[in-house]
């Protein structure tokens, strides 16, 4: 499964990192990739549907061979460990080793446990569902259990297609070979699976209450600030801005909420000025500052 480095790199600044929060790193790494394993082989491999990135292609070759599928994993990924190691530092690959380790371990003891359900529909829900788990808290967590971006951020560096085109293009390869292995049925399930982890990767990174950025223009600044502040209880920042068509002096609103306030925030912009401008965005990550939750009224 490939997921953004960014969100790793972040987690890993490891300076003054305390031996609970080691302990706790080192927890939830194994934990995720634990859940992995249990998502690959009681749900997605069984009914013969596959995952993206370097575990997809495990998973064809262990089909194809019939060696177990742990071996693939942790062989085809031990060049981005040294990879990660020079790109983006030595916690990031130790991790990663860790949990790539844990991931083969696991799906070797779980190979021959039986599977949860046979259910095609039920399994790639499921499923999707446990790896992105996984997979996420991993992340999270300053690892990565796959290899895919690191060698997509190698090729972009000689290619002109973004990290993200390069990826895609090597899970359309990956599925479009499941068709011809597995049949075109389970090529379609392992997408909707790969799908449905990808947003759950999201859902444990960016949590469920997730922060967006407002951007408000208008005449009723003031009013539509203060009623901001008292029925959000949210701050706001006024910024200078100048109309490029009018060349009018403006004020601009900029304030941080949560997914849930959305709502709210556009009935009060509307119920004072109709006319005013509103962009909402979406937030990785906010730090500091007065970001509090109070009573919504």
């Amino acid at each position: 499964m490939n997921v953004s480095l960014e969100a790793a790199v972040e987690a890993n600044v490891h300076k003054g990192l305390t031996k609970g929060k080691l302990a706790k790193r080192i927890f939830f790494i194994i934990f995720g990739a634990i859940l992995m394993g249990v998502g690959i082989e009681e749900f997605l491999v069984p009914n013969k549907i596959l995952d993206g990135g370097i575990v997809g292609i495990s998973i064809i070759l262990s089909h194809m061979s019939g060696w177990k599928l742990g071996w693939f994993i942790f062989i085809l990924n031990i060049p981005f460990f040294y990879i990660g190691y020079k790109q983006i530092g030595k916690t990031f690959a130790l991790s990663t080793l860790l949990g790539i380790a844990v991931l083969s371990a696991t799906t070797l003891l779980l190979h021959d446990v039986p599977v949860f359900t046979e259910d095609l529909l039920l399994a790639t829900v499921f499923g999707g569902i446990v790896l992105g788990f996984g997979v996420g808290m991993v992340i999270r967590y300053g690892g990565s259990l796959d290899g895919t971006e690191i060698l997509a951020i190698l090729v972009n560096k000689k290619l002109p297609f973004s990290v993200g085109e390069i990826i895609m293009f090597f899970n359309v390869f990956i599925f479009a070979t499941a068709g011809f292995v597995f049949g075109w049925d389970r090529a379609m399930y392992s997408i909707l699976a790969y799908f449905i982890a990808f947003k759950t990767i999201d859902v444990v990174i960016s949590g469920l209450d997730e922060s967006k950025s407002a951007w408000i223009i208008s005449d009723q600044h003031k009013v539509i600030g203060e009623a901001i502040l008292a029925r959000l209880g949210r701050g706001v920042t006024y910024l200078n801005g100048e109309g490029a068509y009018t060349g009018d002096d403006k004020k601009v609103i900029f304030c941080v909420i949560t997914r849930l306030e959305e709502a709210k925030l556009k009935s009060i912009v509307e119920e004072i000025d109709q006319s005013a401008f509103l962009a909402v965005a979406d937030i990785a990550e906010v730090r500091g500052g007065r970001f509090k939750k109070k009573a919504i009224h």
